[in-house]
């Protein structure tokens, strides 16, 4: 009787610590307190982005005040696109009056969602996935890449298409494949493609009704015809006229407005997120940097790549444009915010009329000032720290946004036409962007030896001196990037180019945790690298570049510990779009929640 006793107590007690085990492995992480929210906000700087709009002409000025808000329409868009829940949470958030509530309000509408961008995506709000799902609220969030694929090998090649397009999202046929009901089987076609005009069909067709009115108003006939066919895109579902019109967009409001990059897809990089700019053009500056289009084919025809894989008739003079934005919405407007772009992602557009590149310059000039200069005085030499300058900032981003439009675009596979950005599927944001600042640093490289023969030595000075600030502003400048996380294509892209140039002995890291350009290395270490990026993308090698990123797309210790010391240096800005504000007679910030807004149709969800 004994025993059994000793027995059943050693029995109920391990089972208590089972139950005290298992419960532990249970209980979700916990979330930020007010106090966290607000340290993870001070990450970026609140900066006033003002414009001065006075010279446009009266009807540009009144068509200004409807592009503003067909804009903000984007923000519920972009939200919808990248969660199911999204839009109730940040309506109940709203109501939320404590300290708390609010600071997870602020911290949500930063990354537009409750999952921290600069975080790896990790959640900061109770109640939601841990993690933002990898297909974000464009497929089922229960469904596998597995399942899509075998999907898609029941169908016809018109309706692969159209499950692969940009334009579309997937959904389950039937919700008797929830609540425990068994799956259909991939011959069963459980999913089906659903356009957006269909799907955002409320949303669109108020931008729309918006866009015509721009339309209406601009005296700018360039600028007329794309709102029109922007807006009858949002409706039909077909962006390519509307893509060709933007090409050859010229007027002092410099749009972008559309469903555009592919980045929050990670599962397959198809699927695109809408986004918004409403820009001031800067006619000066956008004239002087053109010259940089008139040499993108020497650099094409020099590419350190196998000539084999080289376009001899690049599309045309690629149109540069500096502007200053005035508001940024949808997926232009969350976590760290864009400086540049480089669009758009047809291919069939960039083959007829080459890509636009447009450069923020008042985005750019706020980041330098607010992160760059801060990081660069803790993380370089002091010898180095004086060769950190804007101009070379500037620059670089210039080259960056013109280098997505070279190397490899129309590719071959086994004798199968296709793109790198096909192949490569999600892995190939992170290619394409450590491709564009290498290749950028290559070209700017190039374009400075023979700056004098080619008439860019005023534009462009080429002496050592210059060729220094360019290098090391770029390794400033990489440690800015590094901070965006390795789930930021961006981010990842970065870390790929820093541990190769590193391992290539192009950088160099010195005894107190600061870092300098080799400039006897530099130059052969980044050859090196453009040639294994631009072929990846040549030959479409999904396996090589999976072995790069999963090799060098990672934050080594001793850059872990460099980063440590910038915890008190924002990661990038917070926009307050005050002009944007002004212009549209709306009193509360363009950065307030939508239900506080005043200035876009009082949509409240």
């Amino acid at each position: 009787m004994k025993i059994l006793s000793l027995f059943l107590s050693i029995f109920f007690i391990c089972m208590a610590c089972f139950d005290s085990s298992a419960e532990a492995q249970s209980t979700p992480p916990a979330m930020p307190d007010t106090a966290q929210l607000e340290k993870m906000a001070a990450r970026f700087a609140p900066t006033a982005i003002r414009v001065d709009t006075s010279k446009l002409s009266p009807g540009d000025r009144q068509a200004l005040v409807k592009l503003i808000d067909a804009a903000r329409i984007y923000n519920d868009i972009y939200m919808r696109q990248l969660w199911s829940g999204n839009l109730g949470l940040y309506a109940r958030l709203q109501k939320d009056p404590t300290a708390l509530g609010k600071a997870r309000l602020h911290y949500f509408w930063l990354n537009k969602g409750p999952w921290s961008d600069i975080d790896e995506f990790k959640a900061f709000i109770p109640g939601v996935p841990p993690r933002k799902p990898l297909g974000a609220n464009f497929y089922p969030e229960d469904m596998t890449k597995e399942e899509f694929e075998a999907w898609i090998a029941t169908l016809p090649q018109a309706e692969q298409e159209q499950a692969k397009s940009f334009f579309t999202v997937i959904r389950r046929k039937s919700a008797s494949t929830h609540s425990g009901a068994a799956r259909p089987t991939a011959q069963s076609h459980p999913f089906e493609s659903v356009p957006y005009s269909e799907e955002y069909k409320d949303d669109l067709a108020k931008c729309a009704d918006l866009l015509k009115q721009a339309a209406g108003l601009t005296d700018n006939s360039s600028l007329k015809k794309f709102l029109s066919l922007r807006a009858d895109a949002f409706l039909s579902n077909d962006y390519y006229e509307s893509d060709l019109a933007w090409m050859d967009l010229d007027a002092p409001l410099d749009i972008t407005i559309g469903p555009y990059e592919t980045y929050n897809d990670e599962l397959f990089g198809y699927k695109a997120a809408f986004e918004a700019y409403i820009n001031l053009r800067d006619e000066a500056e956008s004239a002087k940097l053109s010259a940089f289009s008139k040499h993108l084919q020497a650099v094409e025809n020099n590419l350190p790549i196998d000539p084999q894989y080289r376009n001899p008739k690049l599309g045309a003079a690629a149109p540069l444009r500096v502007v200053d934005e005035i508001i940024a919405t949808g997926d232009g407007a969350h976590g760290v915010q864009t400086a540049a772009y480089n669009l758009p992602n047809d291919e069939r557009v960039v083959q007829q009329k080459g890509a636009k590149r447009v450069m923020m310059k008042n985005v750019q000039e706020a980041k330098f000032r607010s992160v760059l200069l801060p990081i660069a005085r803790v993380m370089l030499t002091k010898s180095s720290m004086v060769d950190v300058n804007f101009d070379s900032f500037f620059t670089h981003i210039v080259a960056h946004e013109l280098m997505h439009g070279l190397g490899p675009h129309q590719i071959t596979i086994n004798g199968r036409a296709t793109t790198p950005r096909v192949e490569l599927k999600e892995l190939f944001g992170a290619i394409e962007e450590a491709k564009a600042d290498v290749t950028g640093l290559f070209a700017l490289q190039y374009l400075m030896d023979h700056a004098k023969a080619i008439g860019l030595d005023n534009l462009l000075p080429s002496d050592a001196a210059a060729q220094r600030q360019l290098y090391v502003t770029y390794l400033a400048s990489s440690f800015r990037s590094l901070r965006f996380g390795l789930n930021d294509a961006h981010g990842k892209g970065m870390a790929v180019q820093f541990n190769y140039l590193m391992d290539k002995r192009g950088f160099t890291e010195h005894g107190d945790g600061t870092f300098s350009v080799n400039m006897e290395k530099i130059r052969s270490a980044v050859h090196d690298l453009d040639h294994d990026l631009l072929t990846l993308e040549a030959q479409g090698d999904y396996a090589g570049a999976k072995k790069m990123l999963t090799e060098m797309g990672v934050i080594r210790p001793a850059v872990k510990r460099a980063l440590a010391k910038l915890q008190d240096i924002p990661t990038d800005i917070e926009p307050i779009f005050v002009t944007a504000d002004s212009v549209s007679g709306d009193p509360t910030p363009a950065t307030a929640p939508t239900a506080q807004r005043t200035g876009r149709n009082r949509r409240k969800e």
